[in-house]
């Protein structure tokens, strides 16, 4: 089986870095996803949204490769927010139970309100 690229897109504005991923996060990806975001972090970002407006799929190492990410991010002081998800992967994270553990909201901008109060 061909690895699934990852299709991810950065921009960066007051200190927030925002990763939007399209397609898919799976086992043939989730180590490349990781490793993507660790580079695209810098020393001068205080938060990461991560859009999931293209994201078709998530798999379980997907989702273990968000939740590493998550945690190296807190490592490291910047906060985490996850944005824009459709509702089949929403429903991923859900019945995971990370909806319980990491800051989901429905629009880029519900997250920033989110980073910014927190």
């Amino acid at each position: 089986m061909e690895p699934e690229p990852i299709n991810m897109t950065t921009e960066r504005q007051d200190g927030v870095l925002s990763v939007r991923v399209a397609g898919r996060i799976d086992g043939s990806n989730a180590i490349a996803f990781q490793e993507a975001v660790r580079t695209a972090v810098d020393d001068r970002d205080r938060a990461m949204i991560m859009d999931g407006a293209e994201l078709t799929y998530v798999s379980s190492a997907g989702l273990r490769a968000v939740l590493v990410t998550a945690k190296a991010l807190s490592n490291r002081d910047v906060r985490f927010a996850l944005c824009a998800l459709s509702d089949h992967v929403l429903d991923i994270f859900k019945k995971s139970g990370f909806d319980k553990i990491m800051a989901i909201h429905p629009s880029k901008a519900d997250a920033l309100v989110f980073l910014e109060s927190h």
